[in-house]
């Protein structure tokens, strides 16, 4: 006869035994082993973490000097140095481009207020040897006034404005992104002259598209597009910064 599945069962002492005789876990065990996933820390603490690591990796992806050993730090040992809730100037820090070392780029995270006139001055206080900085990376919680974008203005240097929120995953590593390659100026020019055409008559990337940002390219410049997937297939295109 067909054993039924729904009525006739085991009694709790055999069918505990023979669990454990098949290798299966109970509840208690799953629920252990779940619990392994749970990030008991603090959200603050995981966001900067996050993003911290995406801002060091876009920097070493466009020539920065940028440690191995401060990109690969675990969750665990960032709060063992920073904390469940970070001090924002412990998390400044800047970097020198590795082949043009009067090159220097600083990174300064701002906190949850809205940023403000009196935080631009503050930031400014911030800055030292401001005669050897080309750029700043400013990373926000919260908007920023028309004031305070004005203010920034004055720098002498690019500023780069990021929201927390878009670097808590590094676009470029997504499976679906194609492989971006920044063009120096000159093979940018060898692409042209090969091709007979003028920059123009490339197909455009806009200046505030998130692969544009992510390298901090400027207009004019060049970025060699390589899909190799099985929907969009193996094939290289060139776009030009709009």
């Amino acid at each position: 006869m067909e054993q039924n599945l729904l009525t006739e069962r085991p009694n709790e002492e055999g069918g505990a035994h023979q669990e454990k005789e098949n290798g299966s876990f109970g509840m208690e065990s799953l629920g252990r082993c779940l619990s392994g996933f749970v990030d008991e820390g603090s959200t603050e603490s995981h966001r900067y973490y996050l993003s911290r690591r995406t801002v060091l990796e876009m920097l070493k992806d466009r020539g920065y000097s940028v440690p191995s050993s401060e990109i690969d730090i675990s969750l665990q040992d960032f709060r063992g140095v920073y904390g469940q809730n970070p001090d924002i100037e412990l998390l400044k820090f800047s970097a020198t481009h590795k082949s043009d070392p009067s090159k220097r780029m600083l990174v300064i995270f701002c906190g949850l207020g809205v940023v403000k006139v009196s935080m631009i001055r503050l930031i400014t206080v911030q800055i030292t040897d401001r005669d050897s900085l080309t750029g700043l990376i400013l990373v926000l919680q919260n908007n920023i006034t028309n004031q305070a974008m004005k203010a920034l203005d004055l720098f002498k240097f690019k500023i780069e404005i990021f929201q927390i929120t878009d670097l808590l995953v590094n676009i470029t590593k997504h499976i679906l992104k194609p492989k971006h390659q920044v063009l120096s100026e000159q093979a940018k020019q060898r692409l042209l002259k090969k091709y007979s055409i003028e920059e123009k008559q490339l197909p455009r990337l806009l200046k505030n598209d998130a692969i544009s940002r992510y390298y901090g390219l400027e207009r004019g410049q060049v970025v060699k597009v390589t899909y190799d997937g099985d929907i969009t297939g193996s094939h290289v295109t060139y776009r030009c910064v709009w």
